[in-house]
Order: C-alpha cells, then structure tokens, then sequence
C-alpha cells in the first residue's frame, strides 16, 4: 500500500564512493569506485519498494547505507523526518532497532556454531531493553511459529535446515526487534523456484500482519512485480526509472528496463514468437569509469550525440508531462518512448502473484 503522508524514510543525494589508492607507505588516491552517485527515493509506511538492476549496478551498496554498515560518501537518509546519516552512540543504536535486514545468503548469514535461539535471540543482546531475558526463549519462539518454523527447532544448528527454512530463521531475526523496515537483499536468488513463492507469499503475510515497509532488492523481474507496489531501475549506481509496478512493466520509457524486461522468460510459445528482443551490446561500464553524460549511452540503441554531454534527469518526460497515463512517470532519458515489452497476457499472468 502506499501512503499520502509524509514517508517514513526519504533518501536524497546518496553517494558512495570507494577511494583507489596506490603504494603502501605514502598512499596516494588515483580514482575511486562509484558504488552509488546520486540515488533519490522515498518509501512509504506499508509499502514495498523494489529496486532492480544488474550485478553491480549498486543496489547491495544501497542497502548496507540503509541499515548503517556503510556510512555514506555524501547525501541524506531521513527516517520519519531525522537524518540518521548523522547520528550516533545511542541515538544511531535506537534508529537500527527500526530498519532491519535480511541477508542474500541463507547459508552464510548465519553463525553455524550458534544455535537458532541464540541466532534468532541475539538482537536482545544487543538491545537488552527489547525483551526481559527471562522471557527472551518465549518470544524466539513465537518468531519461529511466524515465520511456519516449529518452536521446538530453538536447540537446532543451522547445517539441521534446508535453505528456505534457513531463509525463514534470518526473517524471524530480522522481526525480533519489530522494526518499521525490512531490507531484504536478495532474499530469494539463493533458493530454489518453489521455495522461492513460499518466501515471498511469508514476506506478504507478515506485511500485512505487523504493517512493514519492506525495500525489495533483487534481479529478478517478475519475483521483484510480485511483491512491490513501487519500483525503481538502477543502471551504474543511479535510478533510471522509477513508478509503479504497472508502470514500469506494462509502460516502461526508459531504454535500460525495456531490455531488462525483453530479458525475462515468457512460457507462453506464441507470445515468445510475438515479442521483441533486445540485445544490448558491449558490457557494463567500469564504476571507476563512468562514461559522461547518460551513463547508459554506451549500449543504447537511442544513443546521439546530446547523450554524451548531458545528464539526463529523473522526471517525467516531456512527451508525457501532459498526459495522465501510466507512461507519464520519472524515466532518466532524453529520448524516452512508452513502449511494450512484455505480451499483455504474459503481464497479467505475473501481476497474479505465486501460487
């Protein structure tokens, strides 16, 4: 659901950079990575934004900027209308207790030497006034059955878990302190097809049930539509589109998610036939060495000369400033077009969601 009011977090300018440096004792700085260059995005309390793109395009570094384990090059992260990017000591510790992540990783986000109480109950050790310790085993327990887990699994290791009961346990973790947000990184890549519908009707669920925000992080096209209200493109550390899930599927105006979403299967043989695929060429430019202009222009079939020189902004298109449709939302491009991808009938079968 989205929301009308004020949003509970709002991230503007955010930048990080990794600085390159050469030598050992006299270390000089000769370039630096640029993870993320300038992302805007607001969220919603209730609401699930998703963020996509390729491998490298920044969306984990967004997401450990979120929950304070990267502190940023520059910008702000306002949540419920206080910049945590500077805050500390108690007051930074306070504000974590409410933006909680869960992991890409089922099988190394958690300690195998630990069992899924004391994984499950270490939030209280670090927020003691969260939960009495006598009574910290009952509410472990109340998280496992959440999240469809026996209760009785508290004595258990991990190795004793598949992957998605694994992934389950790192959500009951992240619930422990009842925060306002969710991080989830990937939560799914790692598990099976099966499994993976499973996890994301439990996220759904417990959206519901305890009035999460969640920002949805994942490559996955049709696993990203299935869960979000919103969605944002990032190509090279910056949002190339952004609006709603009908928007950016059916609507796309943004080279960049046209062939993102020409990429995704269709199982439908006719419709396969019927639709246009596009191939980008060349690869991803290196962050330390960002093309000028649209950083998109050197795969882009729409590339001119203009491209070269001037950024593009994240707004509404020209073209579409006057319209009331679905393709008149933010799309980072001097050329965009509303243009459709995927088959209509294809679309309809993603929007039912997982089984």
């Amino acid at each position: 659901m989205t929301s009308d009011t004020e949003p509970l977090l709002e991230v503007s300018g955010l930048v990080k950079h990794y600085p390159l440096t050469r030598g050992i004792l006299f270390k000089k700085q000769t370039g630096a990575v640029k993870a993320v260059d300038g992302v805007d995005f607001t969220l919603a309390q209730g609401e699930t934004l998703g963020i996509v793109g390729e491998s490298g395009c920044g969306k984990s570094t967004v997401a450990k900027l979120l929950c304070g384990l990267e502190q940023p090059t520059a910008g702000t992260i306002t949540f419920k209308g206080e910049d945590i990017t500077r805050l500390s000591g108690k007051a930074l510790k306070a504000v974590r207790r409410n933006i909680q992540m869960v992991f890409q990783d089922p099988y190394t986000s958690l300690n195998p030497r630990m069992t899924v109480g004391d994984i499950i109950g270490e939030p209280y050790d670090i927020h003691p006034e969260a939960a009495p310790k006598t009574d910290r085993r009952r509410r472990v327990q109340e998280l496992l059955d959440v999240v469809g887990l026996n209760p009785e699994y508290v004595n258990r290791y991990p190795h004793q878990f598949s992957g998605g009961q694994r992934q389950r346990i790192g959500i009951a973790r992240a619930l422990a302190l009842r925060p306002e947000i969710i991080v989830a990184d990937e939560p799914v890549s790692a598990l099976d097809v099966s499994v993976q519908a499973q996890v994301i009707n439990l996220l759904a669920r417990l959206q519901a049930e305890f009035d999460l925000s969640y920002l949805f992080i994942a490559h996955d096209l049709s696993i990203v539509r299935h869960i979000s209200d919103r969605i944002a493109v990032m190509y090279l550390g910056r949002i190339v589109e952004t609006g709603r899930d009908t928007q950016i599927y059916d609507h796309p105006t943004h080279p960049y998610t046209q062939a993102l979403l020409s990429a995704v299967p269709v199982p439908d043989p006719d419709a396969r036939e019927h639709r246009e695929r596009i191939i980008l060429t060349g690869d991803v430019p290196s962050p330390t060495n960002i093309p000028s202009g649209c950083r998109f222009r050197t795969r882009c079939w729409k590339a001119q000369a203009r491209c070269a020189v001037e950024v593009p902004a994240l707004a509404v298109p020209a073209a579409f400033r006057d319209a009331a449709g679905p393709a008149a939302h933010p799309s980072a491009c001097h050329f965009a077009e509303e243009k459709q991808v995927v088959p209509p009938e294809e679309s309809r079968l993603n929007g039912n969601g997982p089984g």
